[in-house]
């Protein structure tokens, strides 16, 4: 019933997205709301807020007016498909890395006090400046013949999103155990690989789960920003680029890669929570 009730809640959800939008579209006026000489609503034209469904229907309909054209959806899931690849590989790598700096943090107290304010301020730099500086590092690699593909750009520059919560929120959670059960391992003369098999990585789940969301929705982000910061042709980026220059003769097409996008938070949000139900026996007082 719980499963039941969280579908038809997500599914009302998106009727209440569509109709707040519709909603604006019929009432609002056609310049938009207007305070001053900034907008903060937008227009109302058909041009800038297309009908719901004018926009379902773009989907089914061939990207280019060419006979043997691709429908929409079709190409907007291979590049998702390709896209929601990359980001896998950017939060995987993000996540080891943050975990293995929360390990260092927890065990070393200097190593907390010299890299947790490096760790907090990486993510200041803005991240269209620093994508194709990566790019362009990345191309000059060579090693034994093996070239830098571009898509590993776009996942370091994910996993450089994905391995800041991963890495706050796991020093948090492992030291979150109560003393007394340290200390009753010190008793037994459990190493400290043993505390922390045994204590506190179960102790970090409920920090962690979370920290693991964010760093998903990270990586989603940080892939579709890099590949289009850094040029990178076969992703969901590059679409959300190419079909915004058609918006002004085709503008439901342009929010077809957007509708790409959310899907691929979408499935990295469910990939997590499926962690999640995997992990459930150590999710008492989740941290929220």
């Amino acid at each position: 019933m719980a499963r039941l009730r969280a579908a038809v809640l997500g599914l009302l959800g998106l009727v209440g997205v569509a109709g707040l939008w519709e909603g604006y579209k019929a009432v609002g006026p056609e310049e938009g709301v207007l305070v001053g000489e900034n907008r903060v609503l937008p227009r109302t034209t058909d041009l800038a807020m297309p009908h719901v469904w004018d926009m379902v229907q773009r989907l089914f309909e061939p990207v280019t007016s060419l006979g043997d054209a691709e429908p929409l959806w079709r190409v907007v899931l291979d590049a998702s498909v390709v896209s929601l690849g990359i980001a896998t590989v950017g939060w995987l790598v993000g996540t080891s890395v943050g975990l293995l700096l929360a390990v260092l943090m927890q065990r070393v107290r200097i190593a907390e006090w010299g890299l947790l304010p490096w760790i907090v301020l990486s993510q200041t730099v803005p991240l269209i400046a620093f994508a194709p500086v990566v790019r362009s590092w990345g191309s000059r690699i060579e090693i034994a013949g093996w070239e830098w593909p571009s898509w590993l750009s776009v996942a370091v520059i994910a996993s450089y999103l994905a391995f800041f919560p991963v890495a706050v929120g796991a020093l948090k959670g492992l030291q979150s155990p109560d003393r007394i059960h340290t200390e009753l391992l010190r008793t037994y003369a459990a190493s400290a690989t043993d505390t922390l098999r045994k204590v506190r990585i179960p102790a970090a789940v409920p920090y962690l789960l979370p920290a693991l969301r964010l760093g998903a929705a990270s990586a989603v982000i940080g892939t579709v920003v890099a590949e289009v910061s850094t040029g990178y042709l076969d992703g969901v980026g590059r679409l959300l680029v190419s079909y915004a220059g058609q918006a002004s003769g085709d503008p439901a097409k342009a929010w077809a890669p957007i509708f790409g996008a959310i899907g691929l938070g979408l499935v990295a949000a469910g990939f997590v929570a499926l962690l999640g139900a995997l992990m459930r026996n150590y999710r008492r007082g989740e941290a929220v």
